[in-house]
């Protein structure tokens, strides 16, 4: 009786645990053959699509995205953005009138789908802007795998945002989001966003793609070009044989990324080099006099990908592209488009950096951006803070510092919106510019200020090593940081996340005794904080006290920016606390709160006190 109790409840808690949905993603491999017509800038598309369906659901339609489709009159994405005006994002808009609608007939963004079979059966189909809805001849049964073939055309539309034809840089073609490409498919159901400008999210897959186009160009992509001896560009011993109609075909594999991009040009030249323990990096870009910090970019790539190796987990793939795309920049799976008239390298590096970080924060650990921007484009700025720092060194208290300068003066024009809002539903470009990659920035900022450096760096670790090449949520970095930490932050978390308050501790009064200093702090703000006191004496020793912040239960132990003495813990509900230090005023010269100037306080002015 006891063994079939245990054989029930076992059963039970199986059956339970089920339920809770254990982790699970799918699969796609693309085999695509592209023929590119140059002179018109259109191109007919064939594609093989075999689709796993790793979830333990019973599928009975697909989805694509179709994102050309948004560039033409009358998109959802040109209503979106004459409805922002000039709140909208400015790439978008010329003084709030949108560039989407005077697109010339000729040149709107389009594709074509000719017709969609599953394992050799028509299926029906409905294009809803930039998403098409595929109706099933037969359910995708969990485990299992189906085939789509499809026959489609494009036309390249006009460069306005990241893809397009003729860019300001004068490069032909940028070829983003070019493909009909099937939607993520998660706990959540599918990921069908319509493409208003922008992020994206997508199934991590296989690609095996041929792309016939004029001898005369030049391709960069992100993946394995397989016959760089047979096109121009890659090997000065190539021998390219054209066909008849003067094309040639490129061959490009990569595997597991979540997207394939790749430009194509006349003038590009193609560079590489090794990174020691990391990937082949090409440069692609056209070499003039407008492009001269390209020229010095490789010592300052190698040690990029080398600091990010080391702090952030290793990159996994082969290869990595920098391409000169013409348009700010936008990551993609093994490469980036980047705008390549960089004044000084400098600010060349600085656009590399952010890109090439989006390659741990996007495409190995890959959340869905559409839904929370923040983890995608906060955590590749701090990459991108972190590494800059190293590399031009600056005479600042912290890598963030000039960060959260800039929000403190942004919080002040009182049009802030919560990080938690889906991306392309924010009401005001600059308000999810810093939504998004500032307050996603700033989150492990405050992460590293509340816990410690050293408990921020290895979450990140662990985060890598737990969950790249899967799709994380924000709740699965959180269980990691309070893991590492022992800490509570789901307060900081949904402060920070889900709200617009905002910090503001201050030193409110200050006696001097015969043998001490009393200091009396306050809370002016919303969000509430643990605080690191510092006093700085007449002789330059610098003495901190943290005050924990009950909230998080375990306090703070070690931190890089110095040694401390814990306190007694600050109750979040109380306004003011107390502090006395065991120095006269003759004995100091300065007090303040947080002398690492890494708490995101939006009111500095009463954060130091000069003793006089």
């Amino acid at each position: 009786m006891r063994k079939s109790a245990a054989i029930i409840f076992a059963f039970i808690i199986s059956q339970f645990q089920a339920q809770q949905g254990a982790y699970y993603q799918q699969a796609a491999k693309y085999k695509m053959d592209i023929d590119v017509n140059a002179e018109k800038f259109t191109y007919q598309g064939k594609q093989t699509l075999e689709y796993t369906n790793n979830s333990p659901d019973e599928l009975n339609v697909v989805y694509f995205h179709l994102y050309w489709n948004a560039f033409k009159p009358n998109s959802m994405m040109d209503q979106r953005v004459a409805s922002q005006g000039k709140n909208g994002d400015g790439r978008l808009q010329k003084d709030g009138i949108s560039r989407l609608a005077s697109i010339p007939k000729d040149q709107e963004g389009a594709q074509n789908i000719h017709w969609i079979k599953q394992n050799g059966k028509d299926l029906k189909f409905e294009v809803q802007e930039t998403i098409m809805k595929v109706y099933l001849a037969e359910p995708i049964k969990p485990n299992s795998t189906t085939t789509f073939t499809m026959d489609w055309d494009a036309v390249i539309p006009e460069q306005i945002r990241r893809s397009g034809r003729n860019n300001r840089e004068g490069v032909d073609m940028t070829m983003t989001q070019w493909y009909p490409k099937i939607a993520e498919y998660d706990y959540d159901g599918w990921a069908t966003f319509d493409y208003l400008g922008r992020e994206f999210h997508a199934p991590f897959s296989d690609f095996d793609v041929t792309i016939k186009i004029n001898k005369d160009y030049v391709v960069g992509a992100g993946g394995i070009l397989e016959n760089p001896t047979e096109v121009k560009g890659y090997d000065t011993a190539a021998k390219i044989k054209a066909e008849k109609d003067k094309k040639v075909t490129w061959k490009w594999t990569a595997k597991n990324i979540l997207d394939f991009a790749w430009s194509a040009d006349r003038d590009y030249s193609v560079e590489s080099f090794n990174v020691p323990e990391g990937p082949k990096v090409y440069l692609v870009y056209q070499k003039n006099d407008k492009t001269k910090a390209w020229g010095e970019a490789q010592s300052y790539i190698t040690k990029y990908f080398q600091i990010m190796n080391s702090h952030f987990g290793k990159y996994v793939y082969p290869t990595y592209a920098f391409i000169q795309g013409g348009d700010g920049g936008m990551e993609y799976g093994m490469c980036t488009m980047i705008l390549g008239e960089a004044k000084d390298i400098k600010g060349l590096m600085g656009l590399m950096a952010h890109e090439g970080s989006h390659s741990w924060y996007q495409q190995m650990l890959a959340t869905n951006e559409s839904v929370r921007p923040w983890m995608d484009e906060g955590f590749t700025s701090y990459a991108e803070g972190f590494t800059m720092y190293q590399l031009f060194p600056e005479d600042l208290p912290n890598p963030f510092a000039k960060t959260l300068e800039g929000y403190r003066n942004f919080v002040k024009k009182g049009i802030e919106e919560p990080a938690v809002w889906l991306g392309d539903h924010h009401d005001n470009g600059t308000a999810y510019t810093y939504a998004s990659y500032v307050k996603g920035e700033l989150y492990l900022v405050q992460l590293g200020y509340i816990m410690g450096e050293q408990n921020l760096a290895e979450t990140l670790k662990q985060y890598y090593d737990q969950w790249s090449m899967k799709h994380p949520s924000d709740r699965d970095f959180l269980h990691i940081a309070q893991k590492v930490s022992g800490m509570d932050l789901k307060w900081f978390h949904n402060y920070w996340i889900n709200t617009t308050k905002t910090i503001d501790y201050g030193i409110k009064d200050v006696k001097y005794d015969a043998k001490s200093t009393t200091i009396t702090l306050v809370n002016n703000g919303q969000v509430p904080m643990p605080i690191d006191f510092s006093v700085m004496t007449t002789d330059k020793k610098v003495v901190t006290y943290q005050i924990p912040l009950n909230m998080t239960h375990t306090w703070k132990q070690k931190d890089m920016y110095g040694d401390f003495k814990t306190m007694l813990y600050w109750p979040w509900t109380q306004k003011e606390y107390t502090i006395t230090v065991p120095y006269t005023k003759s004995q100091l010269s300065v007090l303040g709160i947080d002398f690492s100037q890494r708490i995101a306080d939006v009111n500095m002015a009463d954060n130091f006190v000069e003793v006089k």
